[in-house]
């Protein structure tokens, strides 16, 4: 009787113990989006604006800084996420100044700078257009684990593409934080940006 009331007793502990674990992560809230802090990717990313200008992660550092791949004849996902990103840093009123969009094509062929330029000015002239060779697009996509393919279209020679629709959230330090997935809308990315403003 006596080892059943301790092992009782030992049981009761443990759940207590697990409660107050709960109560305590629950008193932080956690991101929206997935938290991918630490990850041993998503580290470097060195191409060039659509000014010409050569462009690393650390040039955003004291920003929330968001990356997404995309291309500009993509017909829903890309002009979505800008439009919803550009909506959250308006939300955010001055903080929004410390948000900083990136976009990156993973269609460098009829991707050229000056569409590029007018593509991005049309959501947040604050916005950034990064643009690299076929090999050097591949080596970032690969860096930031995003996926990416040609599909053919009905008419000869024309392609969409396939790609990851998630966005890469850094923080203010230039860590990679969250992956931020398409669809989620505009106020979980709000929520997300404006607690990492705040630690910032």
């Amino acid at each position: 009787m006596t080892h059943f009331l301790a092992r009782r007793a030992f049981v009761c502990a443990l759940a207590l113990a697990a409660l107050a674990g709960c109560e305590r992560a629950n008193n932080q809230p956690s991101f929206q989006g997935v938290d991918i802090t630490g990850a041993d990717y998503a580290r470097q990313l060195a191409l060039t604006d659509a000014d010409g200008k050569p462009r690393t992660l650390g040039d955003f550092k004291g920003k929330v800084t968001v990356v997404f791949f995309g291309y500009t004849q993509c017909p829903d996902v890309c002009p979505t996420t800008m439009a919803e990103l550009a909506e959250v840093k308006r939300s955010l009123g001055p903080q929004g100044d410390k948000v900083q969009g990136v976009f990156v094509t993973i269609d460098p062929e009829r991707d050229t700078p000056a569409l590029l330029k007018s593509y991005l000015h049309n959501f947040d002239p604050g916005f950034v257009a990064l643009r690299g060779t076929p090999e050097q697009t591949q080596a970032a996509a690969k860096e930031f684990k995003v996926f990416y393919a040609k599909v053919p279209g009905k008419a000869e020679g024309s392609y969409t593409m396939d790609h990851t629709a998630g966005s890469y959230v850094f923080d203010t330090q230039g860590r990679v934080r969250l992956f931020e997935r398409y669809g989620a809308g505009p106020k979980a990315l709000a929520s997300d940006l404006q607690r990492l403003l705040n630690e910032g």
